[in-house]
């Protein structure tokens, strides 16, 4: 066969396009959106590399809101080194050149099919918990097991490093690191400290709780309600706890 012959082949075949779902945070502005920043920035002061590196989504649905709006809004994000990849509950005619597309019939996170992760215990690019966030992008384990409810991971987790189950409950065996993240569908066990950010009930559920046995995190977060260090009653801190969501406000209670 010439080389002609092949090329034209080649060129004949088609382009393989392919639907692969990921994980991202969905960001649920209020008005007026210079409040809501304020919040926002308080959240990222507090909780350093928490958007670094993460997709995220705007939920915009219920704001009456104008491109212009829209637009203002996309440049603050910017500023703050949050990416936007997509826009959901407006009208399209409010997305404007340039801006990330419209996105629609987002679901729980149950239908990822996870990238291949090594397990916590080989990632050898983690941060020091001493060190920004910004010198290095988390090392992220996601997992998607469809018949499973629960993982059980058993080495400690350690900075820059995120465990992502959206399917149900996660346990760790040992300690979770300062600048390390877990983030559950359901409930977070952790028998050892947690120093770094938990966020359990990810996909909507408001009855997942968080247990740990020694609590210094650096954030807790149940159903997208989220509570800081200095926000936590100091005769928790150090000791064996569970979490939980009562109403919009998060509750702690030490274990016996």
């Amino acid at each position: 066969m010439t080389k002609t012959a092949a090329k034209t082949l080649t060129d004949t075949r088609p382009i393989r396009l392919k639907g692969r779902s990921f994980l991202a945070l969905v960001l649920s502005p209020e008005l007026p959106f210079s409040n809501w920043l304020e919040r926002l920035d308080d959240l990222a002061a507090r909780s350093t590399g928490f958007f670094l590196g993460r997709p995220i989504v705007l939920d915009l649905d219920g704001l009456d809101i104008t491109q212009a709006d829209l637009k203002e809004l996309l440049g603050e994000l910017g500023e703050r080194g949050v990416r936007v990849m997509g826009i959901e509950g407006v009208r399209g005619s409010v997305i404007g050149p340039n801006m990330p597309p419209l996105m629609k019939g987002g679901r729980p996170a149950g239908d990822i099919e996870p990238e291949a992760a090594p397990a916590p215990a080989a990632t050898a690019a983690d941060s020091p918990a001493s060190q920004p966030a910004k010198h290095a992008e988390p090392a992220i384990e996601m997992h998607a097991q469809r018949a499973a409810s629960s993982i059980v991971i058993t080495e400690p987790v350690r900075s820059g490093q995120s465990i992502i189950f959206p399917e149900g409950d996660v346990t760790i065996l040992g300690s979770v690191a300062s600048g390390a993240e877990i983030v559950a569908g359901g409930s977070i066990h952790i028998y050892g400290t947690l120093r770094g950010r938990a966020l359990a009930g990810s996909v909507g559920n408001a009855s997942a709780r968080i247990f740990c046995r020694k609590l210094e995190a650096e954030l807790l977060a149940i159903d997208g309600l989220y509570k800081m260090p200095d926000d936590m009653d100091p005769k928790h801190l150090g000791q064996p706890v569970v979490v939980w969501l009562e109403g919009d406000t998060i509750k702690a209670e030490r274990l016996a």
